[in-house]
C-alpha cells in the first residue's frame, strides 16, 4: 500500500482515523466563524480592554457596550484557537496570538482584521464558486466594477482600507529593510508605496539617503513621512504607476503591488519603473511568493484573496522572473526576510 505523503512533502504521512477525519474537514467548513469571531473581537477592542489584566466577559461587556453572555461564548471559542485564554475563574487574558489586536503595540493588525471583517471581503469570498467557474474575479461580480474603483469612491471604505494595508506593511517594513543594503544608494523611490511605511523604515535605517513616496493622492494624503527625524528627507507625490513614476533613483521600491494585478498589468507597471531607472539602478520587487509542495504558506492564502477581490495573483519565483525578463530586467538575487515578504532584486537587462 502507498503511503499517503502529498507531492513535494518529506516524510510519510500517518493516516488519520476516520473519525478524526470527518472531524477535521467539518471543522475546515465552518472556518469563516473564527474569521467573524475575530473581527468581532477586533470591532469590540476587547484585547484593549484586557491591556491592564484578565477580565470577566461581563466586565469586558460593559467596557465595550455588548451583551456579556454572547461575548462569554465568543470569547470561549477564539480561546480554543489560541486567541485568548480564559481561566479557572472564568476571566480572559491576552495571549501572545491576541497581542496584535491592541492598537497601541507595535505591529498591530487590529485594523487589518478589522477591515477584513466588511462586506466587501465577506460578500466576495462567497461568490469564489462563480471566479472559479468563469475565471473572473468575485468582487466584481458582486460590485460590477474594480475593487479599487469601489474604494476611490467610497471615502470612509478607503481611509479603513489605506489604514488597513497601512497596519499590514508596518509588520513587515522593518523585517524587509533589515535584509536589504542600500549602502550604494541616496535615493530611493517607493512605487504603489501606500502611506510610506517601508519608505519611513528605508529613511530610517539610512541617514544618507533622500526618498519619494509615489501612490495616487487620496492615499500619499495620508502618508507617515513627516516626522522630526526625516525632516528634509523625503517627498510625497500624487502620481499613476501605469503612466510614470520619479527618474533618476538609485534604487526603486514595488512592495505588495504584482500581486494585485494580472499579468499583462505588471509588465506595464515594470516597464514604466524600468523607463525611469539609470543603467545603475536596482528595482526591488517586494510580494509573498508561492513556493512548491503542499505546506500551507501566506503566498497561498494571498493569491485565493486576489481571486475574491482583485483580478491579480499569488505568484511563484519563476512566474515572477518571467514578469521581469518580459519587461526588460534581469534578476540578481531573491532574499526571503518573511514568508509574507520575498525580494526579488533586479536590474535592467543587457
Amino acid at each position: 500500500m502507498a503511503d499517503a505523503r502529498p507531492a513535494g512533502t518529506g516524510a510519510p504521512q500517518t493516516a488519520a482515523a476516520p473519525g478524526e477525519v470527518t472531524g477535521e474537514l467539518l471543522e475546515l467548513s465552518l472556518g469563516y466563524l473564527y474569521s467573524a469571531a475575530l473581527h468581532t473581537a477586533a470591532r469590540f477592542g476587547i484585547a484593549d480592554h484586557l491591556a491592564d489584566g484578565p477580565r470577566s466577559a461581563d466586565e469586558l461587556a460593559k467596557a465595550a457596550g455588548v451583551d456579556g453572555p454572547h461575548l462569554y461564548r465568543l470569547l470561549r471559542f477564539l480561546a480554543t484557537k489560541g486567541v485568548f485564554r480564559e481561566d479557572d475563574e472564568g476571566r480572559f487574558h491576552l495571549t501572545p496570538l491576541a497581542q496584535p489586536l491592541r492598537t497601541d503595540v507595535e505591529r498591530s493588525l487590529r485594523d487589518y482584521i478589522r477591515v477584513r471583517g466588511e462586506p466587501v471581503f465577506w460578500q466576495s469570498a462567497a461568490q469564489l464558486h462563480e471566479a472559479v467557474r468563469t475565471g473572473g474575479t468575485a468582487f466584481e461580480n458582486v460590485y460590477g466594477v474594480p475593487f479599487y474603483d469601489h474604494v476611490a469612491a467610497d471615502p470612509d471604505l478607503g481611509r479603513a482600507f489605506n489604514s488597513s494595508m497601512a497596519a499590514f506593511s508596518e509588520t513587515l517594513s522593518n523585517d524587509v529593510v533589515d535584509a536589504l543594503d542600500f549602502s550604494d544608494a541616496t535615493t530611493v523611490v517607493d512605487v504603489g508605496g501606500g502611506r510610506g511605511g517601508l519608505l519611513r523604515a528605508v529613511l530610517r535605517r539610512n541617514p544618507r539617503v533622500h526618498g519619494t513616496l509615489v501612490d495616487l493622492e487620496s492615499v500619499v494624503a495620508g502618508h507617515v513621512l513627516d516626522t522630526p527625524e526625516l525632516a528634509g528627507r523625503w517627498s510625497a507625490r500624487a502620481g499613476d504607476f501605469f503612466t510614470s513614476v520619479p527618474s533618476g533613483a538609485d534604487v526603486y521600491l514595488l512592495k505588495h503591488v504584482l500581486a494585485s494585478w494580472p499579468d499583462e498589468a505588471c509588465v506595464r507597471i515594470l516597464r514604466t519603473c524600468r523607463e525611469a531607472m539609470p543603467a545603475h539602478a536596482r528595482l526591488l520587487v517586494i510580494n509573498a511568493m508561492i513556493p512548491a509542495g503542499n505546506e500551507p504558506h501566506p503566498g497561498k492564502t494571498i493569491d485565493v484573496l486576489m481571486m475574491t477581490v482583485l483580478n491579480g495573483k499569488g505568484r511563484t519565483r519563476a512566474e515572477y522572473e518571467a514578469l521581469l525578463a518580459t519587461a526588460g530586467f534581469a534578476v540578481a538575487r531573491v532574499l526571503e526576510p518573511s514568508p509574507h515578504a520575498s525580494v526579488v532584486e533586479a536590474v535592467l537587462a543587457g
